[in-house]
Order: C-alpha cells, then sequence, then structure tokens
C-alpha cells in the first residue's frame, strides 16, 4: 500500500513539473546537448547515467532524479 502512495505522489510531482506553455521542445534540445557533454555515448536507460543528467542539466536532487528515472525505465 505505501508503495502505491509513493508511486502517485512522484507521478503527481512529476506532472506539477511539466511546463504548459508548449516550449519543451526548446527546453528538451537543452537537456540533450547538456546530456551529449556528459556522457558521449548517452544511454538514459542506465540509473546511473540517468540521474546525473538529470541533476547536472534539470537541477534536479538525487531522489526526485532517482524517482524520475525509475519512472522513464532505467535500471
Amino acid at each position: 500500500m505505501r508503495v502505491i502512495i509513493a508511486i502517485m505522489l512522484a507521478a503527481t510531482a512529476l506532472a506539477a513539473c511539466t511546463p504548459e506553455d508548449g516550449s519543451n521542445a526548446e527546453v528538451t534540445g537543452s537537456i540533450d546537448n547538456c546530456a551529449r557533454k556528459l556522457y558521449t555515448p548517452y544511454n538514459p536507460k542506465d540509473k546511473k547515467q540517468c540521474v546525473a543528467v538529470c541533476i547536472a542539466c534539470e537541477r534536479g536532487v538525487v531522489v526526485t532524479c532517482s524517482t524520475a528515472c525509475t519512472l522513464r525505465g532505467a535500471i
């Protein structure tokens, strides 16, 4: 039961961080460029790389980035 509540809270927090003005393509491009600077063969499914890029490029924190990467399918 606690796991389901934690997943729901994480999903709500991630949904609240999504830009609503339609500028997502511009942000995504800058994050992709930042990720390529950190890791030449960037693999978003690698949890270590995903968390590092999230922290450096999206100004996240370890807990939030780890949860977001897990939800995106990083192992």
